[in-house]
């Protein structure tokens, strides 16, 4: 028996500081994200608490008929504005130093290593409480290459792309799909962001 996680990420936000919500083409891309879920019997859905990720959920939800559930474990390692004052360029060289060093912990949110940890955890649970189901997972880009790179192999992960680490912050896509099955707690990468159902 396995869990089959379908991790999205949330579609595209508009351009702002702190917690934005969807811009015109996010919706776009959501909503075709949800007619795409249509064709699999989904059991359950859980997001990030974060506006874009929520919006992002909750159109999937519409289409689906599915209930939606919060995680804070889902929410992204950093965002910014999470700092006060914090310039853009502040926030991304941030970004950047935490995902080169995996166990820094920068002055507000998590370390990388940290913020995968959480989302593990968090499938780990629901696993434990869906053994064979097919759950989809709204949260954030940068948390699920986190979460890759803490349990699958670098092997395996430079399958997918051949520059997985050092190009992990540019790899998943606005709505781009990762599906992860968990089997005795043990997690596989089936497919990494992918975006087909969006061209």
């Amino acid at each position: 028996m396995s869990t089959n996680f379908y991790l999205v990420r949330h579609a595209k936000k508009e351009k702002g500081i702190e917690d934005v919500a969807l811009s015109s083409e996010g919706l776009l891309q959501a909503q075709v994200t949800a007619s795409h879920f249509c064709r699999i019997p989904i059991k359950k859905m859980i997001s990030s608490p974060l506006k874009r990720a929520k919006e992002t959920a909750q159109i999937i939800a519409n289409e689906t008929k599915t209930t939606i559930s919060e995680d804070i474990r889902l929410r992204e390692r950093a965002n910014w504005g999470d700092i006060p004052g914090q310039t853009f360029e502040e926030f991304v060289d941030l970004w950047n130093r935490c995902t080169h060093d995996r166990d820094f912990s920068p002055p507000v949110g998590d370390s990388a290593r940290k913020a995968g940890e959480r989302l593990s955890s968090c499938l780990l649970d629901l696993s434990a409480e869906h053994p064979q189901d097919n759950i989809i997972v709204v949260t954030h880009g940068g948390l699920i290459t986190d979460f890759l790179i803490n349990v699958i192999a670098e092997e395996e992960l430079r399958k997918k792309h051949p520059h997985f680490i050092v190009e992990q912050s540019n790899l998943v896509s606005e709505c781009s799909i990762t599906r992860v099955c968990c089997v005795d707690g043990i997690f596989e990468l089936v497919d990494f962001a992918n975006n087909a159902h969006l061209l």
